[in-house]
């Protein structure tokens, strides 16, 4: 039988590590602190409905302050008068002018070659001629009229006297007794026959010379009125000459030279350096509040003017408005034209205004809410919009100044109440 060792086993009493254990002891109050002080964030982080890295996002801080209400845009320099000629008549056209060159008011551009409308002119003029030779042969013949007419009256007259002095002779005898009665009969009867010739001498002269005023009168007329007729031929001949109708630039050639053309078709263009204004494009959502003589400031080649808004285009073309500023007081001469500028338009401007950096949670929420940061958690809160500018919108409700918020990447947070914040 073999022995075992346990009556070689000996009990040895193992001595308490003090060192090892305060550091035991140390280390589990170091854990139960720091779950304290984390506690309240962890609380938090599983009370929101998910996390979005810092690097995602914007954040912009509310402030308080001056508010300005601007558009900044770029322009292009464009005529305010640039009129297009064309062709009053169809015909061969010699051009006078090239594209660029300077030319002055009434200058002739190009001239139009219209044998018809030259014929036609000639014409008019010839049957114009023969209409005051008509007039002018019925004013001999209305005096020739008028005088036989007169004559025949005259003649009435004197034939009436005539039979009166016979009639008071022959009377004066009867009642001596040298004639008989038969013979004072047919004095009264002379008498009475020269008195109805005097009445229509007298009639026929007034009807006559009514009737030859009216005759004349319509002759005049139809003078006149082939000389209007030649007067706008006059006018369409001298329009074959073009004409500048301002002082300034040739623009564009729409034709070749000795090219055909039609009527009412184009020949060149004419800009008028000197009054020039500044297009922009405007986006739609501050076009409704551009209005016509606000003042603005257009800036370029090192100078900067004042402006002022005259002319807003009633369409939307692709989400933009176009707008027009004119120079106030004289237009600069070193511009030219489509040359581009910088325009800025100032719609308002307040002071102590609650303001934050423009983002897109003003486009995504629609301006009813944002989310508020504290303590790495953006909550969603609701807020009220006031007016916008370029860069700002300004805070109507909802926040307060040295609130921090998330300006853009809020689509990330599809809604939800809570969203933890990362970095």
């Amino acid at each position: 039988m073999i022995r075992d060792t346990s009556a070689q086993d000996k009990l040895v009493e193992v001595k308490p590590n003090r060192k090892r254990q305060l550091i035991l002891a140390a280390v589990g109050v170091l854990v139960i602190g720091l779950l304290a002080w984390l506690a309240p964030g962890i609380g938090r982080l599983f009370s929101a409905s998910g996390s979005v890295s810092a690097s995602r996002l914007s954040f912009a801080t509310v402030e308080r302050g001056p508010f300005v209400r601007d558009i900044a845009a770029e322009g292009k320099v464009v005529a305010a008068v640039s009129p297009t000629l064309y062709a009053t008549s169809g015909g061969a056209v010699t051009l006078q002018v090239h594209a660029g060159d300077t030319v002055k008011k009434g200058q002739v551009l190009a001239t139009i070659d219209s044998p018809e409308l030259t014929n036609k002119l000639a014409q008019e003029q010839s049957n114009a001629d023969a209409m005051q030779v008509d007039y002018l042969r019925a004013q001999v013949d209305a005096r020739k009229q008028r005088s036989a007419l007169q004559k025949a009256y005259d003649n009435a007259r004197i034939d009436q006297q005539t039979a009166q002095r016979d009639l008071a002779r022959y009377e004066k005898a009867f009642h001596e007794g040298a004639v008989p009665s038969m013979d004072v009969d047919r004095a009264k009867d002379t008498l009475d026959k020269a008195n109805i010739a005097v009445t229509h001498a007298q009639g026929d002269l007034g009807m006559d010379n009514a009737s030859l005023n009216f005759d004349i009168q319509s002759k005049k007329l139809a003078h006149d009125r082939q000389l209007l007729l030649v007067a706008d031929l006059k006018r369409q001949v001298d329009d074959l000459d073009v004409k500048s109708p301002v002082d300034g630039q040739v623009g564009q050639l729409f034709i070749a030279e000795k090219a055909t053309v039609a009527k009412d078709a184009q020949l060149l263009s004419v800009v008028d350096l000197s009054a020039l204004q500044v297009e922009m494009q405007v986006p739609e959502s501050f076009a409704r509040d551009l209005g016509i003589g606000m003042t603005g400031e257009i800036s370029g080649n090192g100078h900067t003017w004042k402006g002022i808004v005259s002319a807003i285009s009633p369409e939307v073309v692709n989400g933009q408005v176009a707008a027009r500023l004119r120079f106030d007081g004289t237009t600069p001469k070193q511009l030219r034209q489509n040359q581009r500028l910088s325009v800025r338009v100032l719609l308002d401007k307040r002071d102590n205004v609650l303001t934050v950096q423009r983002g897109s949670f003003v486009d995504e929420s629609g301006g009813s809410y944002a989310y508020l940061v504290h303590d790495g958690i953006a909550t969603k809160t609701p807020i009220r919009v006031g007016a916008s500018s370029i860069d700002k919108v300004e805070i109507l409700e909802g926040l307060k100044e040295g609130d921090k918020i998330v300006i853009s990447g809020t689509d990330s947070f599809k809604g939800a109440a809570k969203v933890a914040i990362s970095q």
